[in-house]
């Protein structure tokens, strides 16, 4: 590290406190478009609108948030990452209220678009900053506890979103999401503040931020592990798509046995995230991220195979599934983002950018194929999920000449 990067990770700043607010950036998208799914039904009759046509409103934000990020990481290494974190966090509380104030469809859509422009400067930046502070086992650990974080928004936001849903209103969801936003904001400006030193700041020359994705893009140090996060989130997002299908059409679950199952799940994240901290400092990175690969790959095996079981065993054979699946993606995830974070210090913010672009490509591609293959949901979940796996074992191959984290 540079002097001015040594003088920020030993300053006096509550490096607990950091990670945490950090996780809560990364976890505000996840928890602004989830905690709305409850309410779908209430949202729809309030606009006069078909509940399929709300699949628009996350369509509409998962597309902004992804080419969003392509904008923000170039700008956070020219600007520095408080004045853009700052902007975000504004814009998300703003487009939340506008949301929440919305009495036509095509308002809600558009502070469904001012959310996604915030919450992805926000989720972009949390990687980023991250780089900026922590670097090694602790740039892994600090990495890992964010991705817990994003693992667990989409598990307990559907049942935080159903219980203001019944007691409030679906209005109050978009009122807690600015809170949470306004106050992520204040935190940050306390006990964070500026990360990215003068000296390390990049020009915005379009031919420089062009010149520094397609670096990245076919730096095998960079794309390899990067590939990997965006397979294992492909195959979470399939997940979350195939669940209610699998969950109520099938073993016939309420919606309220649905929102507690998605939050019980999170503990296993949870519980995955602590294994991968103590795996980062134990074993080499490669090793430890292949084995979350083939957890991923043997959880979507099993899947396939509770697809043609009695309905009993069905069910026990979907939970194993789920419960291998999110183990290997709380290994894989925070350690890929940490391998393909390392060696890029001075363009942080653009190698968090592509990275967030290819993880919700991946988000978007695995939603699409679960419900595109003319196969059963847990048939087809098993299938994203197993392909997840493989594909990233074989993309993975790259990783195993490197035994430790790189200096950026």
């Amino acid at each position: 590290m540079t002097d001015a990067e040594s003088t920020i990770a030993e300053s006096s700043r509550p490096e607990r406190g950091i990670v945490l607010l950090l996780a809560l950036l990364a976890a505000l998208g996840m928890l602004s478009t989830n905690i709305i799914l409850p309410s779908f039904g209430s949202i729809a009759a309030s606009l006069d609108v078909a509940v399929a046509d709300l699949g628009l409103a996350l369509t509409l934000f998962f597309l902004v948030f992804a080419l969003g990020q392509l904008v923000v990481g170039p700008l956070s290494d020219r600007f520095g990452r408080g004045p853009l974190v700052v902007v975000g966090l504004a814009l998300l509380a703003v487009g939340s209220l506008l949301c929440m104030a919305a009495t036509s469809f095509p308002v809600l859509l558009a502070g469904r678009v001012v959310q996604a422009l915030g919450a992805c400067a926000a989720s972009v930046l949390s990687r980023a900053i991250a780089r900026d502070l922590f670097e090694g086992p602790k740039l892994a650990g600090a990495l890992t506890f964010m991705m817990v974080a994003m693992a667990a928004a989409p598990g307990f936001s559907p049942l935080l979103g159903g219980l203001i849903e019944q007691s409030l209103g679906w209005r109050w969801s978009f009122l807690i999401v600015a809170a949470a936003a306004l106050a992520a904001c204040l935190l940050y400006m306390c006990i964070v503040g500026e990360t990215h030193t003068a000296e390390r700041r990049a020009g915005l020359a379009a031919r420089r931020i062009v010149g520094a994705y397609l670096t990245l893009a076919s730096d095998l140090r960079f794309l390899s592990p990067a590939m990997c996060v965006g397979l294992a989130t492909g195959g979470l997002f399939g997940q979350f798509t195939a669940s209610p299908a699998i969950l109520m059409g099938e073993f016939g679950f309420t919606a309220l046995q649905l929102g507690l199952f998605f939050a019980t799940t999170v503990f296993v994240v949870f519980l995955a995230g602590g294994v991968a901290a103590r795996l980062a400092g134990r074993i080499s990175p490669a090793h430890a991220i292949r084995i979350g690969l083939g957890l991923i790959a043997v959880g979507g095996m099993l899947g396939a195979a509770g697809s043609v079981a009695a309905d009993d065993n069905g069910l026990i054979i979907y939970v194993a599934e789920v419960i291998l699946f999110l183990f290997g993606m709380g290994i894989a995830t925070p350690l890929g983002t940490a391998q393909a974070m390392a060696p890029f210090g001075a363009v942080a913010g653009a190698a968090s950018a592509l990275l967030g672009f290819l993880q919700m490509s991946g988000a978007a591609l695995g939603s699409y194929i679960v419900t595109a293959l003319p196969l059963s949901p847990l048939l087809s979940l098993g299938v994203v999920q197993c392909g997840a796996g493989l594909l990233g074992l074989l993309v993975s191959l790259p990783l195993l000449s490197r035994r430790s984290y790189p200096a950026g």
